[in-house]
């Protein structure tokens, strides 16, 4: 079936219809990013009729605003029953590495276009994990395991999440086996913590004996 054939219509619940209507935005933004995406083409691909998908959205921003909210409850659910299951530092940074690049290799960039409209962005993160609170809880880990300051810690540990988004866009843009980048975004992460530990001490004042 071509991209904006219509889908066959079927009866179905208002929760399924809605669903319906964000699983066909979901696939034409992971396609083909935001900025042609329209009510007409998203009802031609859940296979309605354009005035329904206003009878649940009022506007495309709101519906991609929901849609967004959705994926990133799905990927925060999935990391944090990930994070749960680590018995070490490597564990968690291999965990939610790994949840994230499996995520992008199902679902794509999503997330990351909706991400990059500033009106669809501008949803507030509606998980209880979002980047804010990742910073935080993370810094404090980094603070303990690498002996770091807390600025230090909060300004590596918040550049470093964003490996893994730049490791999803290489694994779609490239095709390299998963668990390889995986391994090479793991190694990525947990290097720099050791090299910026380092690099700090080295900028300290010697103590005075």
């Amino acid at each position: 079936m071509a991209l904006d054939d219509p889908a066959p219509r079927r009866r179905y619940s208002p929760e399924k219809r809605r669903a319906l209507i964000l699983d066909a935005a979901a696939d034409l933004v992971g396609r083909e990013g935001v900025s042609g995406l329209n009510a007409e083409r998203i009802a031609r691909h859940a296979g309605i009729s354009k005035s329904l998908i206003y009878n649940y959205f009022p506007n495309i921003t709101l519906l991609l605003q929901h849609l967004l909210e959705r994926e990133l409850r799905r990927l925060r659910r999935r990391q944090l029953e990930a994070a749960e299951q680590a018995d070490s530092f490597e564990g968690l940074v291999r965990a939610v590495t790994h949840v994230y690049l499996e995520y992008i290799d199902e679902r794509g960039l999503i997330i990351e276009r909706l991400q990059s409209e500033p009106s669809v962005a501008a949803v507030h993160d509606p998980t209880e994990y979002g980047r804010a609170a990742a910073v935080d809880y993370l810094a404090g880990i980094v603070m303990r395991q690498f002996d770091m300051a807390e600025d230090v810690a909060r300004a590596a540990t918040d550049i470093s999440l964003g490996l893994p988004a730049t490791a999803g866009a290489y694994l779609l843009h490239h095709g390299m086996d998963r668990g390889q980048l995986e391994d090479i975004t793991v190694t990525m992460i947990l290097g720099s913590f050791a090299a910026i530990k380092a690099a700090d001490t080295a900028r300290r004042p010697l103590a005075r004996p």
